[in-house]
């Protein structure tokens, strides 16, 4: 953590000097001394380090000085830093400017030049204003900062990359510049020009704005590019399955690469609460379960390339090649494909418009809080919809679950109803559906039907979170691997309907219980017709698919 700033400015060299060299011998372990020898050049220091978000807590500034005086330096820099101490030095001439500094900055003292000994004449001063100063200091955050709006679908976008792969960050509301005075000190560090929304700062001060996850990813250092050519297993998609299929295989000394889309941890990272899954009694979040499963993939060696996306694949034994978007291509003995689901869209009016802004597909912890007091909906009654009301239900004044069915128990685990029926705040609306969504920039109202009486309605809410089940991204594997009609891959006795070998499979055996049509290449997890839509059955499903690969490399 940066220590705590004092700026001493002051146009004569020799008297810069001086101060600085008193303050250094003796506040130096505790505070940075910095030195500007203008008005101006003070600013510009003020600027950098707020762009940084580093502490001032005290201003020494003389009056006398060319371009901006004392005074007109204080003026501006309180803008920045309003919490700062303002001592003014000034000559014996200058009483009355000390006087209205007072009136004008609120002064905290004024000191006459020369001050010296420094022992009687300033320590003392000094000593008393920062130690009032640290009294009320909280220090800053220090880490990436976001800055945007809450109705941007690129701001929630960043958000959203950021808190899945577990950065940690600030997030800075500029339509709430008014009232939080931080998101106005940085937004006049922009001298008059208006970022481009979402603008990330980082650590050091550097921007970027409107940036593109991959671009940020790039800055913090995520791998995006793979080390090697060659690996013995790699996975693509980094949910339960892909982890634990990555887990297993580097544990068992195969050289192994995992390529996420987007983070690690899949939609089961979103989970604000997973209680069923063995050996957690008490739960856990799906951040924490993310963070263990990466933990613990790195520490067996496996090569996390995300954020990166596949967008191809071939076939020539016995190497399988990926291509990736950025045009690279890696190779490997034997490819686990892990992309997981995605959520359907509902498919009605003003959907597609407010993405982003109103609309969310699963639940994002990012969004809870600025549900506070405000009504929420949720489309959809299995275990993802029931985890997603009871977080929300901490923050929202209503929580909403529209359903579908006639009940919750077609869908969902006894433990989730029971949970929901004893939260006051959340309303289980059965036969009930979305036929369309309201708002220019921003979601504003939803028109319901319900199905059971025939009415519809149109009621005000603030956000709307769709969990209507999921469809595969597999449209990538085109012409390679066999899908059903609903894009999910074929694996293991569904390739051979009637007995039939699939098309184009040369080998003598069978496709094994989780291969594809190509050999070599196996699906495991919600991607895998026929799949159990559960965090464990995937993360048993990558780990099984390891003792296939490893019986498929002992024949090649």
């Amino acid at each position: 953590m940066a220590r705590p700033a004092v700026l001493t400015v002051d146009d004569d060299p020799e008297v810069l000097l001086s101060i600085e060299r008193d303050l250094r011998a003796r506040y130096a372990r505790k505070y940075r001394i910095l030195r500007a020898d203008s008005g101006l050049g003070a600013l510009q220091v003020l600027k950098r380090l707020l762009e940084r978000n580093e502490p001032v807590a005290l201003f020494l500034v003389d009056h006398r000085m060319p371009q901006m005086n004392g005074i007109e330096t204080l003026l501006e820099a309180v803008k920045l830093y309003p919490e700062a101490k303002r001592v003014l030095l000034t000559a014996y001439a200058d009483t009355e400017a000390a006087i209205k500094a007072i009136n004008d900055v609120q002064l905290n003292h004024y000191l006459l030049k020369p001050w010296h000994p420094p022992e009687e004449h300033l320590y003392p001063i000094v000593d008393d204003l920062l130690d009032d100063w640290y009294a009320s200091y909280r220090p800053p955050f220090e880490g990436v900062r976001v800055l945007g709006t809450r109705w941007s679908p690129k701001s929630y976008e960043m958000r959203d990359f950021l808190a899945r792969n577990q950065v940690p960050y600030e997030w800075l509301d500029v339509d709430a510049a008014e009232r939080v005075p931080e998101v106005r000190r940085l937004l006049n560090t922009f001298d008059g020009h208006t970022p481009k929304l979402p603008t990330v700062i980082f650590p050091e001060g550097e921007r970027l704005e409107e940036p593109a996850p991959h671009d940020v990813a790039a800055k913090l250092g995520l791998r995006m590019r793979a080390g090697l050519e060659f690996y013995d297993v790699a996975i693509v998609g980094g949910g339960p399955a892909g982890l634990a299929a990555a887990v297993y295989g580097a544990s068992e000394g195969l050289k192994t690469v995992m390529i996420e889309r987007e983070a690690p941890g899949g939609q089961a990272g979103l989970s604000s609460r997973i209680e069923n899954y063995l050996g957690f009694p008490s739960g856990l979040s799906g951040s924490v379960f993310a963070r263990r499963a990466v933990d613990q993939a790195r520490r067996f060696g496996v090569e996390i390339v995300s954020p990166q996306e596949a967008s191809s694949i071939r076939a020539e034994d016995p190497y399988r090649y990926i291509r990736l978007n950025d045009g690279a291509e890696l190779s490997c003995h034997a490819l686990i494909i892990a992309t997981g689901v995605q959520w359907r869209k509902l498919g009605i009016p003003g959907e597609d418009r407010l993405q982003g802004a109103g609309v969310y597909y699963g639940a994002s912890s990012t969004e809870g809080i600025s549900c506070r007091g405000e009504d929420v909906y949720l489309v959809g009654g299995a275990n993802s919809a029931g985890q997603a009301a009871m977080y929300f239900s901490r923050f929202a004044r209503r929580v909403i679950m529209l359903v579908r069915g006639p009940s919750l128990a077609a869908t969902m685990s006894q433990y989730l109803i029971d949970q929901i029926s004893q939260t006051e705040n959340i309303h289980v609306e059965p036969r009930s559906r979305v036929l369309e969504v309201h708002g220019e920039d921003h979601l504003e109202s939803i028109t319901i039907a319900c199905d059971a009486s025939g009415d519809t309605r149109r009621e005000p809410a603030a956000a709307l979170f769709v969990f209507i089940g999921a469809e595969p991204r597999t449209a990538w594997l085109d012409s390679v691997v066999e899908r059903d009609e609903r894009g999910f891959i074929l694996t293991g006795r569904d390739l051979l309907p009637e007995g039939k070998r699939p098309k184009g499979w040369t080998l003598a055996r069978e496709p094994g219980m989780l291969e594809t049509n190509v050999p070599g290449v196996f699906a495991v997890g919600d991607v895998r017709h026929g799949s159990i839509k559960r965090v464990a059955s995937g993360v048993g499903e990558g780990s099984v698919a390891i003792q296939f690969v490893h019986q498929y490399l002992s024949k090649i």
